[in-house]
């Protein structure tokens, strides 16, 4: 059951707000506030990873842009097999557009762990990008 929120904007935010939605790809007013509301509050209350405490808990995705046959598998196979990350699901896909192959791990772990891995991987030779992808905090849900 949905319930209607107003809330009040000067007036050059307001006339900027349809705007920035589409710029942002919501065909949904309503959708957008509240999912930009959620991200507003996570980072607030939990910050971004370089800030977090070295024993905060998360989960998230891990996505490695990098390029095949210079090593980079078997780094990220230590990753997939490491006892201080644990990884639930593991996808690799090479991106014909881009000439790039990318790397999606699903884990949970420590921030410091989290920060450790990224750290390792951006100074490792034909690693391109790494990313994280933390997954928002719920105190309860479907799972």
């Amino acid at each position: 059951m949905s319930q209607i929120i107003t809330f009040s904007a000067d007036k050059a935010f307001a006339n900027d707000l349809e705007n920035i939605i589409k710029k942002s790809g919501y065909q949904n007013r309503s959708r957008f506030l509240r999912d930009a509301a959620l991200y507003y509050s996570e980072i607030k209350q939990r910050g971004e990873l370089r800030d977090m405490a070295d024993d905060e808990v998360l989960e998230g995705h891990l996505i490695i842009y990098y390029q095949h046959n210079h090593g980079v598998e078997s780094k990220l196979m230590e990753i997939r097999h490491s006892e201080n990350l644990e990884i639930s699901t593991y996808n690799h896909n090479c991106l014909k557009h881009s000439h790039t192959c990318v790397d999606i791990l699903l884990g949970i772990g420590t921030a410091h762990e989290f920060r450790r891995i990224i750290k390792f991987l951006q100074n490792t030779p034909h690693v391109n990008k790494i990313a994280f992808n933390p997954a928002p905090m719920r105190d309860e849900g479907c799972c």
